[in-house]
């Protein structure tokens, strides 16, 4: 890659990065996915900003273009620590500020729920529903979220958010534990806003959460809106600054876990393992090895599992983490491995079950064992089908698998992303 190109990459995005160096080496599309095993589509993806969140992918088109890694912000800077953690600050605050723009790209949930995380007045036709009632329905979006029902979440959840602004209105700010049900919503929205690929809306309604969880005065919901503004950091390729957010706000929950709440250990664990997942996505193994050992600590104090459950923390979620970190990186092997004392356990949650067998999928993709990986993803279908058939990542995993399947040995793959509307 040339000096020049180099030079800039720092203000430039991973996809422009690739471009550059595609253009630069004088090589097509066509001719990088070729050798890489994709179609030509992939690498057009790439370059445009989608599916970047994916570090196998993009250390596999550093290698064959000859990309430093630091380039795509797989790699630490060889500059100074006190310019590093000055980049780090303004990439978290350019980061924030994002849910003060224009959410990016086509929304891909229905405008009533966009509507709903916009400021706008509070609803007054109504009187207001009891505390109470309120926190039935709120436990129910988030069990429909836990059971992979998007669709009903988001048939639901924007009349759930408008009831709860209406019922904190009449409160006149008094009753905190509003303020704590209102973040819990926004917190739901943000995580089936990422599950269905629209980080744009996610920073809006990340906005809403981290204030509805500061007026709450509650560490619990506080921890937990820290954990979601830290998932969408992630997914924006601003790993170093969900790390950091992250262990500030470990650091003041840590310690005397035999004194402490379910709910309280379960949000602190949760937070640890998001913490695993940016590090994971950032290539950073021995941050991700420390919060998981750390997860793994908390977790023997506390078991809540279940979709009625109000947060998912157990051993058994940890163990998944560390499938699913294990894939990131690269070490297919080691996740499956991992992974196969759990394929055997039972795990309550459809999201949870989802999750694993599309973990074990990519795991067989990255080894070349696609029959394998076709079976995991159909079980995963069978867990959660909304899971499979909404989330853009996985209908592009699948994709990506019948594009690789070249001699036609898998032919339920280009039968599966017909049935799922993917084009290959």
């Amino acid at each position: 890659m040339s000096g020049t190109a180099e030079g800039h990459s720092e203000s430039l995005s991973p996809g422009e990065v690739i471009r550059r160096a595609r253009v630069l080496s004088g090589r097509s599309q066509a001719d990088v996915a070729s050798e890489l095993g994709y179609h030509q589509s992939k690498i057009s993806r790439l370059e445009s900003g989608k599916g970047t969140h994916d570090v196998g992918v993009l250390r596999a088109v550093a290698a064959v273009l000859d990309i430093p890694l630091v380039n795509l912000g797989l790699a630490a800077s060889i500059s100074t620590h006190s310019r590093a953690d000055d980049m780090h600050r303004r990439s978290f605050l350019a980061a924030s500020v994002v849910a003060l723009a224009a959410p990016a790209g086509d929304p891909r949930v229905g405008m009533e729920l966009v509507r709903e995380l916009l400021p706008g007045p509070v609803r007054s036709d109504d009187s207001p529903q009891s505390p109470a009632a309120l926190a039935v329905r709120l436990a129910q979006a988030r069990k429909h979220f836990y059971s992979c029902r998007y669709a009903e979440l988001e048939a639901t959840l924007p009349r759930l958010i408008a009831d709860l602004r209406q019922a904190q209105h009449a409160a006149r700010g008094d009753d905190q534990s509003l303020s704590g049900m209102l973040a819990t919503a926004y917190q739901t929205a943000v995580s089936l806003l990422l599950k269905l690929g629209d980080q744009g809306n996610a920073w809006l309604a990340v906005g809403r959460a981290m204030t509805e969880a500061e007026r709450s005065g509650d560490p619990v919901v506080m921890a937990s809106s820290v954990r979601v503004q830290a998932h969408v950091l992630a997914r924006d390729r601003h790993a170093a600054p969900a790390i950091g957010l992250i262990r500030h706000t470990a650091d003041q929950l840590a310690g005397g876990y035999d004194l402490r709440s379910p709910q309280y250990l379960a949000a602190f664990g949760l937070l640890l393992l998001r913490g695993v997942t940016a590090a994971s996505a950032g290539g950073d193994r021995g941050t991700a090895a420390e919060l998981l050992a750390e997860a793994r600590e908390v977790a023997r104090y506390v078991d809540l599992e279940g979709p009625d459950s109000w947060a998912n923390f157990s051993q058994t979620n940890v163990a998944l983490h560390a499938v699913s970190s294990s894939v990131v990186l690269g070490d297919a092997g080691v996740a499956l491995e991992a992974a196969q004392p759990l394929m055997r356990r039972r795990i309550p949650v459809p999201e949870r079950r989802a999750a694993l067998w599309v973990d074990a999928a990519r795991a067989y993709s990255q080894q070349g064992r696609l029959a394998e990986g076709y079976r995991a993803l159909r079980i995963a279908e069978s867990c959660a089908s909304e899971d499979i058939r909404r989330r853009p990542s996985v209908l592009e995993l699948v994709g990506d698998m019948a594009v690789r399947d070249r001699r036609g040995t898998v032919p339920e793959l280009r039968s599966f992303c017909q049935e799922l509307g993917v084009e290959v």
